[in-house]
């Protein structure tokens, strides 16, 4: 189940980016601060009233028709296609403009929830004088706030959430979700026509062909998988300024539905800023993580070619170390098996469960090896450690002093715990707490 998608837009300069992170503040999205990790300010994590959603920035949308123009209004439609809520914002001391009215008439052709949101308004007198204007859009009831000050953020946020879909709409299954993601054209729908030995989905050179997700469900050894298959872009949206975009729009909702994420790389070409990107949002997010190296037999092959490949992919992806790397080719069907039985080892390990006894015995072991970081004689002790989660897992270490433990050492305890109890393809958080004096 994916969470509802907000997107906020609105013509350039009326506060949107100001909205988007006052609202992004009240419930930051928990990241591991990791060298490598790609991130992007375009989206952010928020909640409301136990609400949780995703919060869409968009460029401004402006009447111009110069190129750039042109391609921040079409990556701004991307979004808006995608929302399940528009927040539609104006600025409230400028008043109703007509690229206000050419926005607002845009926007109820995808008959979407639109929330008007009335911007710069710092004051609490003569209200009216703010509102009087935007009646004439039709959204009914203008929402006056300053995104600055955080004037009327909740009661613009109560609207939101409003038009999410009910608790009871919402439907969980106990499916193996599978998202298989990717840059357009790295081969991803003839994968999943691969795995399912059927043409389920429509196959074409042409980057773009898959407009939405496509849930298809299927057994594999006795489990019920639920494979989704992201999207590329839209034909008539075939830009190279908007491919970027695009791909963390479309591929947010898939990576938060899945439980094993199956990352799909051209092996023909290098690793790409939005591999990094894609690859960046799933480890983020705690997801189980395949690295699938596609089209492999068009590849000219030597002794070390493979070992090498896997080389550079590591190097550019130091924060998955920890993911497992097949070598495929979704048109022979070489290697695919593999797939299967790499998602379904990185699932179990996702939820794998470790007793406290093992958990501690395991670092008493590491520290024998490898003696904790000291600052002016003090050294660091951990007094005792425990997990208390699954999918990814999660461990708690209560120490003396949360700032000796320095992020090399973390991670070396991290690793130890991977390879004691095989966590494999999936992230592991190590919490620390600070033991009262």
């Amino acid at each position: 189940m994916s969470k509802p998608l907000v997107a906020i837009v609105g013509r350039p300069n009326v506060g949107k980016s100001t909205l988007f992170n006052r609202i992004i503040k009240e419930r930051v999205a928990i990241v591991e601060s990791a060298p490598g990790v790609t991130r992007d300010r375009l989206y952010g994590d928020a909640e409301w009233l136990n609400k949780p959603f995703t919060l869409i920035d968009t460029g401004g949308i402006d009447s111009g028709e110069d190129i750039i123009t042109r391609q921040v209004r079409r990556q701004a439609l991307l979004a808006v296609e995608q929302a399940d809520v528009i927040i539609f914002v104006v600025d409230g001391r400028t008043g109703l403009t007509g690229v206000d009215e050419e926005i607002n008439n845009i926007l109820r052709r995808h008959q979407k929830p639109i929330v008007l949101c009335v911007n710069k308004v710092d004051t609490s007198t003569n209200l009216w004088e703010f509102a009087s204007d935007f009646y004439r859009l039709g959204l009914g009831e203008p929402i006056l706030v300053s995104a600055e000050h955080g004037r009327n953020i909740g009661d613009l946020l109560d609207e939101v959430i409003g038009h999410f879909p009910a608790d009871a709409e919402l439907k969980e299954d106990d499916s193996l979700k599978v998202a298989i993601v990717g840059r357009p054209n790295v081969g991803k729908s003839l994968l999943v026509n691969k795995i399912l030995g059927k043409e389920r989905v429509i196959v074409s050179e042409i980057a773009g062909t898959t407009r939405d997700a496509i849930d298809t469900r299927f057994q594999y050894r006795g489990r019920i998988v639920t494979l989704i298959d992201t999207a590329g872009l839209r034909r008539r949206s075939r830009i190279a300024g908007d491919l970027e975009y695009y791909m963390v729009v479309r591929t947010l909702r898939a990576v938060d539905r899945s439980d094993v994420t199956v990352i799909v790389i051209d092996g023909t070409e290098k690793l790409s800023e939005q591999d990094k990107k894609i690859a960046g949002y799933a480890h983020e997010k705690g997801r189980g993580i395949v690295l699938a190296v596609n089209k492999w037999d068009l590849v000219a092959k030597e002794t070390t070619t493979m070992r090498d490949y896997e080389l550079g992919l590591r190097q550019g992806l130091q924060f998955l170390s920890y993911a497992p790397i097949v070598f495929i080719s979704a048109l022979t069907g070489q290697r695919v098996h593999q797939l299967f039985d790499l998602v379904s080892q990185v699932n179990e390990a996702r939820g794998r469960r470790v007793s406290t006894g093992r958990v501690n015995e395991t670092i008493r072991d590491a520290v024998a090896l490898n003696q904790p970081p000291s600052d002016k004689g003090v050294p660091l002790k951990i007094f005792y450690g425990s997990q208390i989660g699954v999918n990814p897992p999660v461990f708690i270490l209560h120490v003396n002093r949360k700032d000796l433990l320095h992020f090399s050492y973390q991670r070396y305890l991290e690793n130890r715990i991977r390879q004691e109890y095989g966590f494999v393809g999936t992230p592991i958080v190590l919490a620390v707490k600070e033991r009262k004096r």
